[in-house]
């Protein structure tokens, strides 16, 4: 029996919501969650979501959300992603979506860092070390903020996931020093399989500290062989917004553009559609996590969620017939999960959506985030990657 050839996309625009899961994954426990459901805690926490353009591309399909029921016929093809890989941070899930199946999880510290990272990298730094715990970083720039900025030692801390954050006062160290102090962490944790080391700058008086959009991750890099990697090379033109270049260690990407925040990064991958002929625009939106999930604002990663719906016709206008919009995320963040402000291990939304599409579907649940990253290897018609399975003949 024959296939009808599958209809393929001259440009794609992907867009990561940073930490908006759709429902506990049954392999939670493991990693220590509860019950938890990022988007549908969001909605139920303020009495309903209005999203009417992901309703109409099937959001509400996906989990119970307040405000966005279920539509019978989605107009666009929407199915959950499970993760595959070893981990809930988020290096393993843009790495799965890009065809990588992490198997060895990244190292965590849950007692803080053990001297034998801590004494080269005062050695190598010429600072002193405050913190080195577990912490939320909004708590820990109060406990310790006052004393960094009266000693110049650092404020290193942890999390649940695998990450070295150093966090300094903006006027207490320039952040170029900043950026080269965790350059030479980075080269002190690579044996340790440390996922990431972030540059937390901030700003303010005590009691008032904020941590600005000077951050930076200084990642591991991904191996070869990418989605992004077999793009590049094929001369396609990837577009990474946001900390997707961080993310990658710039690996793959033809150009990597800086974003300060989810509207920032909305009107700046608009400009790189609005330029881009064919090829990739890879985006992350980090306010969801960064300001809203790890600090347990369940408004504000609503309002946010309703913002960004307000942007995909526009999203979808700028790619055109020919090009095609998938909306996902990384992993879950549930602002209502209070038993920690870390990660929470859910399935992710895949949302697929094109002016050129003649009819949606809703293909349940898919084994692997690499799924997408397969599909789109499929539409350029690149080699197959090493995990996933495409849908591209499922985009009619």
């Amino acid at each position: 029996m024959s296939h009808p050839t599958p209809r393929r996309f001259r440009k794609a625009c992907v867009v990561v919501l940073d930490g908006a899961g759709v429902g506990r994954m049954p392999d939670a426990d493991r990693f220590g969650d509860g019950p938890c459901d990022t988007i549908g805690g969001a909605a139920r926490a303020v009495g309903g979501l209005s999203c009417p353009e992901m309703r109409a591309i099937g959001l509400g399909r996906l989990t119970r959300i307040e405000g966005v029921p279920a539509v019978e016929g989605p107009a666009g093809i929407v199915m959950r992603l499970s993760e595959a890989s070893n981990g809930k941070d988020t290096s393993t899930g843009h790495w799965e979506l890009m065809g990588h199946h992490i198997r060895e999880a990244f190292r965590t510290f849950s007692e803080g860092f053990p001297a034998e990272i801590i004494d080269p990298f005062v050695q190598a730094t010429g600072r002193k070390v405050l913190g080195n715990k577990p912490a939320s970083g909004t708590v820990i720039l109060d406990e310790l903020g006052p004393l960094h900025q009266e000693t110049g030692a650092l404020i290193v801390y942890t999390s649940a996931d695998s990450v070295f954050q150093i966090a300094a006062h903006e006027q207490t160290m320039p952040i170029e020093e900043l950026y080269d102090i965790c350059l030479k962490a980075r080269r002190i944790l690579d044996p340790w399989r440390v996922a990431r080391v972030i540059a937390r700058p901030f700003v303010g008086e005590p009691g008032g500290y904020t941590r600005t959009y000077n951050r930076r991750d200084f990642s591991m890099p991904p191996p070869d062989g990418t989605l992004l990697d077999r793009m590049k090379r094929a001369g396609y033109p990837v577009v990474g917004v946001g900390k997707i270049g961080d993310i990658f260690c710039e690996r793959g990407l033809t150009s990597s553009i800086h974003t300060e925040g989810n509207a920032d990064g909305i009107a700046r991958t608009l400009a790189a559609l609005d330029t881009l002929n064919d090829g990739l625009v890879f985006t992350n939106l980090v306010d969801f996590d960064m300001l809203y999930g790890h600090r347990r604002d369940a408004r504000g990663f609503a309002g946010a969620l309703e913002a960004f719906d307000r942007s995909v016709p526009h999203l979808l206008d700028a790619l055109g017939p020919d090009g095609v919009l998938v909306v996902t995320a990384d992993h879950g963040n549930d602002p209502t999960y209070l038993a920690t402000t870390d990660h929470t291990r859910e399935f992710v939304p895949c949302l697929v959506a094109s002016r050129g599409l003649r009819s949606g579907a809703d293909l349940g649940t898919r084994a692997t985030f690499a799924d997408l990253g397969q599909t789109l290897a499929d539409n350029f018609v690149l080699d197959s990657l090493p995990l996933g399975e495409s849908f591209l003949r499922s985009l009619g």
